[in-house]
Order: structure tokens, then C-alpha cells, then sequence
């Protein structure tokens, strides 16, 4: 049963025949993500590489898929995506390709079919834009950034 827009999954690689991303529960908002290899990759400590999934997708214009960490992953191993949120775009229609980094203290192996990060459709304001302008106002805060605020 569709609860809204529907992404259409196009499997790249039948032999690997990895399941297409699914919610673990109904309530999840994110959907695992799976390796798609025809060999084991190992991560080093400090290390990063991009794990192919074997998919790609079709997004509806006003949506794109934000690639996130697993809570596992990152907690028990030390391993998340390191661009998190990555984002799929609605005209990209390459492969999704999921970049992990070790950041833990031990090697950790990608296997094929490891869950290896959740995807999360989000709608996107379509409207807003950017248009250049010589001044912007004033707030209270200013120019401040980075730890303005203090500890």
C-alpha cells in the first residue's frame, strides 16, 4: 500500500538480487539500504569508501532522498555515512552509491546485503529561490557564528 508518492527502484544487477530498500518497522521514517558487492570490502580505521547499492532511482520532482548513518552502524562500530545527510536528487538517475567511513578503532567488512544505511524520502520547497540584493536586515544575533553563544 503507497501512503503518498511513490520512488520507482530500478535493480542494476538481478545476479546480486539484494531486496530493495524497505521500512525495518511501520513507524520508521527511513528505509535501510543495502551493499550490493560482488566481493567484501573491508574499511580501515579512518578510512572511507563508496559502497555501491545496485539501485537506482526515479524521485518525483519535489522530493529528494536524504542518505543517513545507521544508529547501529555508528554506535556498536564507528561506521556512518559520511556525507550524512547525502542527498539523491529528483533528475539524478545514476547509481546510489553510499559513501562509509571507519571512524571506530578496528577494520570493519561491508559484506553483499549488508544493511548499510537508510534512505529518507523528504518533500521539498520547490517555491523559494535565491535572488541577490545589496543589504539584508538586521536581527540580534548579526554575524555571529560558530560558538557565539559559548559553551
Amino acid at each position: 500500500m503507497s501512503l503518498g508518492a511513490v520512488i520507482h527502484v530500478k535493480r542494476l544487477n538481478h545476479a546480486l538480487g539484494n531486496a530493495i530498500p524497505r521500512r525495518m518497522t511501520i513507524g520508521s521514517s527511513g528505509c535501510d539500504i543495502a551493499a550490493a558487492l560482488s566481493a567484501d570490502i573491508t574499511l580501515m580505521p579512518g578510512k572511507r569508501a563508496l559502497i555501491p547499492t545496485g539501485f537506482c532511482f526515479e524521485i518525483p520532482l519535489g522530493y529528494e532522498v536524504q542518505v543517513r548513518s545507521r544508529s547501529g552502524l555508528a554506535a556498536k562500530y564507528g561506521v556512518m555515512v559520511l556525507n550524512s545527510p547525502g542527498t539523491i536528487d529528483s533528475d539524478y538517475r545514476g547509481e546510489v552509491k553510499v559513501i562509509l567511513a571507519n571512524l571506530g578503532d578496528e577494520p570493519f567488512t561491508v559484506h553483499h546485503g549488508d544493511r548499510i544505511a537508510q534512505v529518507v524520502p523528504m518533500q521539498i520547497p520547490t517555491a523559494l529561490d535565491f535572488v541577490e540584493t545589496d543589504d539584508v536586515s538586521q536581527t540580534q544575533r548579526g554575524e555571529g557564528g560558530f560558538g557565539h553563544t559559548g559553551i
